[in-house]
Parts: structure tokens; C-alpha cells; sequence
């Protein structure tokens, strides 16, 4: 099964090279993240080991409106009606209003090697080169913390796109970075946090600047949307990326 538990009443689940997260809060659930287009058996799959429901899922924040992110959002609400979350800004992205997103011609010039190949046909095989535009998404009901099981609170990332969001999670003392800050991609042979290659980003020294809204909130846990789970606070996270930024490809 394609999930863990990385605190108390937090779960990763892992879709095809990108991270979703589950909040529990009895029998309601917040999924932040809905992979690709693919992932939404394992999506579901995951849910019932973890003995619930698809329709226990109570509302979807979305961190950004990449393909590798907005996956399940039409599937999970079809079937199921889950409200989806974002910041206003990236509901225009995620309802197709605008693009921001790497080509695939800037994927293929930077196939160069057997594991960023095997990433790629791995992501086409998940829905990597379908359309799949959100209508049905939200912006944020309230400011701050939010209604939601985890009480998950925005925190606005612009860089890796306009209207990108972390969520800080007080209660498990954690924070979901999105691609905002990584901590492994198959396009990527850094090891450890960094920025997400240049190509991926519509503005790479924003996305950098924005780490300095998040190194000073109180998460010893980071929770990044490619890359194993981080264990030593954000504070290092943030300073492990910022020397890795200036060795990250372009």
C-alpha cells in the first residue's frame, strides 16, 4: 500500500513521484494534493486501508495547479462531491485561465539520463500530457486557520507558480511545502531540500525569497510534495535549499 503515517493523525501517500498528504480528524479527513490524473485508485486505496472512506474526505487544499498535483480533484468530486481549496490566485491557474507550467518540450530537452527518462514515461503513463482544468475549485473560505480536519493554515509561496501555498499543521508541528521546497526530484541529483529545477518555476527567485515566510514557523516536520519526508525543521530545510539553489539546473 502506497501510504505511511508521519505523525499523529498525519499520512503520506505516495502517487506516481509526488507526494499527497491525508489530516485526520476522526472520521473526517483533509487530502492536500491529488497527484496525477492516475493516482486516484491509489488515492482511494489508501483511504479504505487506512479504514475509511473516499466520502469521508471532508475538503482537498490544493498547493498548486500542476498536473502532478490536480490529478484526482475532477474524479473525487464526481464521485464524491469534496469541495477543493486554493488561494484565489491559483484558482484562476487551476480553472485553465492562465498556464504555468513547464512544456513538454522542456521536459524532453532534459531527458537525459535513464532515471529522468523512466520519470518520464512514468508520468505520461499517470496523465502527463492530458488537459485537466479544475471549474469546480475554490478559493479559501476564511483567512487563517481553516475549517478543516488539522486546522491547516495558508501560507502564501508565490514563485513555483503565482499563487502557490504551504500549509502549516500547529497540532502535528508540521508544514506542507509543495514544490516550494523539495527534498528529492528524478529531474534533480541533489540530495537533500532545493528548489525544484528553473524550468519548472514561473519565478525561481520569488519561490527563494518566499522561504523566508516559512523558516521561522514553529514545524520540526516538512512535509515536501516530491522527495522523502524531512525530520530537522524548516529552518535547516530552508538553509539546505538556499545553498542548493545555486546548483540546481536550469
Amino acid at each position: 500500500m502506497r501510504y505511511e503515517q508521519v505523525a499523529d493523525d498525519v499520512f503520506l501517500i505516495r502517487g506516481t513521484d509526488v507526494n499527497m498528504f491525508v489530516l485526520r480528524d476522526g472520521r473526517d479527513l483533509t487530502l492536500i494534493d491529488a497527484g496525477w490524473h492516475g493516482d486516484a485508485a491509489a488515492i482511494e486505496k489508501s483511504i479504505r486501508a487506512l479504514g475509511h472512506r473516499p466520502e469521508d474526505i471532508v475538503g482537498i487544499l490544493l498547493t498548486h495547479a500542476h498536473l502532478d498535483h490536480v490529478g484526482a480533484l475532477n474524479h473525487l468530486h464526481r464521485h464524491y462531491a469534496i469541495p477543493v481549496y486554493t488561494s484565489a490566485t491559483e484558482a484562476a491557474h487551476a480553472r485553465g485561465e492562465h498556464h504555468e507550467s513547464a512544456t513538454p518540450l522542456d521536459v524532453i530537452k532534459r531527458l537525459t539520463d535513464r532515471s529522468t527518462l523512466g520519470w518520464a514515461a512514468r508520468i505520461t503513463a499517470a496523465g502527463g500530457l492530458r488537459k485537466n482544468p479544475v471549474p469546480h475549485i475554490q478559493p479559501f473560505p476564511t483567512e487563517g486557520p481553516l475549517d478543516l480536519p488539522g486546522h491547516p493554515v495558508p501560507i502564501p509561496t508565490p514563485g513555483h507558480t503565482s499563487g502557490h501555498t504551504a500549509y502549516h499543521l500547529p497540532s502535528a508541528g508540521a508544514l506542507a511545502t509543495g514544490d516550494t521546497l523539495v527534498t528529492a526530484h528524478p529531474t534533480s541529483v541533489i540530495v537533500g531540500p532545493q528548489p525544484l529545477p528553473n524550468f519548472f518555476n514561473r519565478d525561481t527567485a520569488a519561490m527563494i525569497a518566499s522561504y523566508s515566510e516559512l523558516e521561522s514557523i514553529p514545524a520540526g516536520l516538512i512535509l515536501p510534495g516530491h522527495g522523502p519526508i524531512w525530520t530537522d525543521g524548516i529552518a535547516a530545510a530552508v538553509s539546505r535549499a538556499q545553498e542548493n539553489a545555486a546548483h540546481q539546473r536550469t
